[in-house]
């Protein structure tokens, strides 16, 4: 039998029973949001002191890269081992890289240390979405999600604040070290108040395919990331990575289809509900990396304004996300989730259209109410179809399928930096400093953002229609 929470199941919100483990919840998300931000505003005082410009933007790379290709392998494990043992392992994993990466005394240093924080952060998220998707019913977890994505939102403008404070004021180091008690203070929440009941059990673990998986999506995600920026697209450097990267993944797909207890089952590709919520994680993921890496820097270098209030225009984005979020439940549990989804993407679409009419003339106002309509549809879209996602199976299998939303949404947002970074270069030429080149090549950015916005939709269109729910366990 399957591991179940012995959590009361009365209430919602942080006054139940099950408030300390939504509370646990929230701050080992925050662990993860708040780091992903934190260091953008550090940069600049951590070359200053440790030198190693030219490296590093893989501070960013190589987190992005641990993370997401460890994804996969945590949701099996959580569905194999349970979710207490894999997200109290992630969570101390981040506590060591956090640890070490404040001790860094060089850019190398600090860049491998980074990849074991992101080690760690890969085994939080996706078992803190599953053990809400565990404790709480269909009609409650609308909801509860919206606690969670406040957490991103809330992150999203706390995160650079902090990392400015401690850069300027303190030191960059603390940047890490704030983890060290939140660390602490998240695992044992989590130790004291969520609990789960197992069946002893000998599970059978597919060490080929994780070796596989991971190694595969290393390279093609490495590929991606550097491709245009550490070697050109075309040179013998990105089509080995790229190339060894897919044949590796393919050997990995081979392997899967005779093992017992894949890692990554391929039944979660041939379901058309899975499917089509992946592609809408994954676009999702896109459009966000796009607005934020392009949002700040049309405001502050073509509009005109400070760091702080660009940063305010893109929170907006952040903000209205977990805002629809909250208030999703009502509609899908009225209408549908295929229905939510599709009201969700409609207003995605209008936003990114509206992304379109942003020029040299255009005042902060305008780029953050234009944000708000994306992340507010953004809320009643990527939510409802994940919670879709984890209702249609059962306990087992819910750690994988919550898995695999999330990493496709990792590599949404990888494949969204490499591309639209790719388009945006084209048009500048090195020219970063002309404002009229910098209109231009963010309007093509833009154009992209609304293809990808488009894909959504067409995803959406293709959810099945009715609710399908696992059977009760």
């Amino acid at each position: 039998m399957p591991a179940t929470p012995s959590v009361a199941t009365a209430g919602v919100g942080f006054r139940s029973e099950r408030g300390p483990v939504l509370a646990a919840v929230m701050l080992s998300t925050a662990l993860v949001a708040i780091d992903s931000t934190i260091i953008a505003t550090a940069v600049p005082s951590v070359v200053d002191d440790i030198g190693g410009f030219t490296q590093f933007p893989w501070l960013f790379s190589v987190y992005l890269l641990a993370q997401a290709v460890t994804v996969p392998l945590y949701g099996k494990l959580s569905d194999l081992f349970g979710r207490k043992p894999v997200i109290l392992f992630g969570i101390a994993t981040f506590f060591v890289g956090s640890v070490l990466c404040g001790l860094a005394t060089s850019m190398t240093m600090l860049i491998i240390f980074r990849a074991i924080q992101g080690l760690g952060a890969g085994g939080i998220a996706p078992v803190t979405v599953t053990i809400v998707g565990d404790l709480y019913t269909v009609e409650e977890r609308a909801k509860v999600q919206g606690y969670v994505a406040s957490v991103w939102g809330i992150s999203s403008v706390v995160g650079p604040t902090l990392g400015g404070v401690f850069s300027e004021y303190v030191s960059w180091r603390w940047i890490f070290f704030v983890n060290i008690p939140l660390c602490l203070l998240a695992a044992g929440m989590i130790w004291r108040s969520y609990h789960e009941r197992r069946t002893p059990a000998r599970p059978v673990i597919d060490y080929r395919g994780a070796v596989l998986l991971t190694a595969g999506l290393t390279l093609l995600i490495l590929g991606v990331l550097e491709g245009g920026q550490a070697w050109a697209w075309v040179s013998p450097a990105s089509a080995a990575t790229l190339g060894i990267g897919a044949l590796l993944l393919a050997v990995f797909l081979l392997v899967e289809r005779r093992t017992s207890e894949p890692v990554l089952p391929l039944w979660v590709f041939r379901r058309r509900l899975l499917v089509a919520s992946g592609v809408v994680s994954a676009g999702a993921g896109a459009i966000l990396l796009g607005l934020s890496s392009y949002v700040p820097t049309y405001a502050q270098e073509v509009i005109g304004v400070g760091p702080l209030v660009a940063g305010l225009a893109l929170a907006a984005l952040t903000l209205g996300w977990p805002i629809a979020a909250s208030q999703s439940g009502r509609l899908y549990l009225r209408f549908g989730f295929r229905n939510c989804a599709l009201t969700g993407v409609t207003i995605i679409v209008a936003g990114c259209a509206l992304l379109l009419l942003l020029g040299g003339g255009s005042n902060v106002w305008q780029v953050g109410l234009t944000c708000a309509v994306i992340g507010f549809g953004m809320g009643l879209t990527v939510s409802p179809t994940l919670i879709a996602s984890q209702s249609s199976v059962g306990w087992k299998d819910r750690g994988v399928v919550t898995a695999n939303n999330l990493f496709l949404r990792s590599v949404g947002s990888s494949l969204g930096t490499a591309v639209f970074g790719a388009v945006a270069n084209a048009k500048l030429r090195g020219s970063h400093g002309d404002p009229a080149r910098l209109v231009g090549a963010v309007h093509h950015v833009f154009v992209g953002v609304l293809a990808v916005a488009v894909v959504v939709a067409l995803a959406a269109v293709l959810l099945p229609r009715g609710d399908v729910l696992a059977p009760t366990e």
